[in-house]
């Protein structure tokens, strides 16, 4: 009986914590207009998730076969970036697989990148991500590629 009654008392000790614990938390998210304002500045800007799902901005690399790391860009220079779309240049790198991928070539081919397709990011609550990719190859491409191919982003 002493014992059912201090497991009781501690599990009633521990919601009350709990329910302590929450109501600053809720409290938080109630912002007033002008915390709000600052809010909604501070995620004007969308963001790149990367194969972590980490947010990145203007990034200078990033692997886009995530399973793999076969296709990746690097050397990446943004000329644009924000709401409406995001454009850069830089270097895709693309593993051959031939004859298989562990025994394949990487290949680099110059690319422009185009990012646009912003939604609002699930995965955080809030601020916007970028949800497609477009490579346009202006020279050699892979084999395995059109001119222009356009990917969905993960979010």
């Amino acid at each position: 009986m002493v014992m059912r009654t201090l497991t009781t008392a501690v599990a009633l000790c521990c919601g009350a914590s709990l329910a302590a614990s929450a109501a600053p938390a809720f409290a938080a998210t109630t912002a007033t207009p002008a915390s709000a304002h600052v809010s909604h500045q501070r995620y004007r800007n969308p963001v790149l998730v990367d194969c972590q799902n980490q947010s990145t901005v203007r990034p200078t690399a990033l692997i886009i076969a995530c399973g793999d790391g076969n296709s990746r860009l690097e050397s990446l220079h943004w000329t644009r970036w924000g709401p409406n779309g995001a454009r850069g240049e830089g270097v895709n790198v693309v593993n051959d697989c031939k004859p298989y991928c562990a025994a394949g070539t990487f290949h680099s081919y110059p690319v422009v990148v185009r990012l646009a397709n912003t939604q609002p990011w699930k995965n955080r609550g809030q601020g916007a991500v970028f949800t497609q990719m477009t490579l346009t190859y202006p020279g050699e491409r892979p084999s395995v590629y059109q001119q222009s191919v356009t990917l969905p982003l993960g979010r």
